[in-house]
């Protein structure tokens, strides 16, 4: 018998979970939507069926077909249900709920009002929006948690590393052209007097706010933090160490009711309300002016950053070196200034670039360094400079060449594994309930049984 790599190991890790992506979730408006199966008190809509093929076709494995589908998003949801039941996993439930509600606020500053973006996203009322948000982040956030509690204690040897790939070279994938990159990154400097005039612009917002006008109102028209002013600024349930430095430091010292002076961070220039104070957590609100810099000032970081860029291509200071004393990128500034992807890697595919970076290194070479471009970083206008680290061609994965990528791959499998046996010893303790639409599938005996006769 041909060994075969399972569904789920294709897709990368076990859990693919219903939220491939937030706008792809609520593009169709699921909450009418016809029910798959029911798994204790989750539930499994047709749509999550019919995106999941979707998504595993985007990624290249179109071979999939739907009872494999429904097979590994029942798995996913047994797994979620009993980490809902877990009391030793974290509950959440308020956390994500007020995050949802964030979510919603920052996609509805991408459109003119929210009658617009209900219809775009197909949703009758910003309640259902919310609540649909609100369960994608649950079974991400639940599922997670159970996911790694039973997977902890994984582990392969290097030896199991060298039987996996043997046995599974031929499935492993092509590994597309991919790059090593280098960044050094700076944020423009404001102008004393581009300062004063912010600082200037919160002291009078304040100042009105003290002669009558509501702080949440102020907060609507005036702040530029996306996520909280279409909220009049509020942020509840801050736990401590959750903001930056300087806005909890300035927050933390207010009584409740009290209203700071400006403050600066990252970010740019706030002034913070406290609402309320109950223990280690607390309630906030804020009017935030970002600080955006002018073409002028823009120009004059260019031209800072091209001086560091000369003086590494003579030689007078390592790239690394350079990072680690000059870039406001706090991910790189501490590893050379390399960059990674979102599993870690530092060995990018060309094609993932953005559309800026992948613009910026295209046609260049091992050790060259890109011109000084306009970048953003962490929402702020920044300048960078990129140098290529190392150049790898397309290739069939190899133990020699890709070890690493192939160790996670037999790790994960492990982890499937175990997973996979868990769920068997819960499924009889659970109530499942399959549409008859799903009989002729070859599910493991145990899910057949709970396919709805006719």
């Amino acid at each position: 018998m041909t060994n075969k790599i399972k569904f789920s190991l294709i897709l990368g890790i076990f859990f693919t979970f219903l939220s491939v992506s937030l706008s792809a979730q609520l593009e169709k408006g699921k909450l009418v939507d016809g029910i798959a199966a029911v798994i204790g008190n989750e539930i499994i809509l047709e749509s999550d069926i019919e995106e999941q093929i979707n998504y595993a076709a985007q990624q290249g494995t179109a071979a999939a077909n739907k009872c494999q589908v429904m097979e590994s998003i029942l798995n996913n949801k047994i797994v979620v249900y009993e980490a809902k039941r877990d009391t030793l996993i974290e509950n959440r439930t308020e956390a994500i709920k007020e995050n949802a509600n964030l979510k919603y606020n920052q996609i509805l500053g991408q459109f003119p009002d929210e009658k617009t973006m209900l219809a775009a996203y197909k949703f009758r009322t910003g309640y259902e929006m919310k609540t649909a948000i609100e369960k994608i982040d649950s079974d991400q956030y639940y599922g997670q948690a159970k996911y790694q509690s039973i997977t902890q204690k994984a582990d392969v040897t290097p030896n199991e590393v060298t039987d996996f790939y043997n046995t599974y070279k031929l499935q492993l994938p092509e590994v597309k052209d991919e790059v090593t990159l280098a960044q050094i990154s700076i944020y423009p400097k404001l102008t004393e007097s581009h300062k004063e005039e912010i600082i200037g612009r919160l002291k009078k917002i304040k100042q009105d706010i003290l002669n009558g006008e509501s702080f949440e109102s102020q907060a609507r028209i005036y702040s530029e933090d996306p996520g909280s002013a279409p909220n009049g600024g509020l942020m509840k349930n801050i736990s401590k160490g959750q903001m930056v430095k300087p806005f909890e430091a300035a927050a933390l010292n207010l009584q409740e009711g009290e209203i700071s002076d400006p403050i600066e961070s990252e970010f740019g220039y706030h002034i913070i309300k406290l609402e309320r104070r109950a223990g280690k957590m607390y309630d906030a609100r804020h009017i935030l002016i970002a600080t955006t810099p002018t073409a002028d000032e823009i120009e004059t970081a260019k031209k800072e950053l091209d001086v560091i860029k000369t003086s590494i291509e003579q030689g007078k200071i390592t790239f690394k070196d350079a990072a680690f004393k000059h870039s406001d990128d706090k991910r790189t500034k501490f590893n050379a200034g390399i960059l990674t992807d979102n599993a870690g890697s530092d060995r990018m595919e060309r094609l993932s670039l953005s559309p800026t970076l992948g613009y910026q290194v295209a046609g260049l070479n091992k050790g060259d360094i890109t011109d000084v471009f306009e970048d953003e970083l962490n929402r702020r206008k920044a300048v960078s400079i990129v140098k290529i680290e190392e150049v790898i061609p397309a290739h069939q994965l190899t133990i020699e060449t890709d070890y690493d990528r192939i160790k996670q791959l037999a790790l994960n499998k492990k982890r499937n594994e175990m997973v996979e046996k868990w769920i068997k010893q819960r499924i009889p303790n659970i109530f499942i309930s399959i549409d008859n639409r799903y009989a002729d599938c070859s599910f493991q005996p145990e899910l057949k049984k709970s396919i709805l006769t006719k």
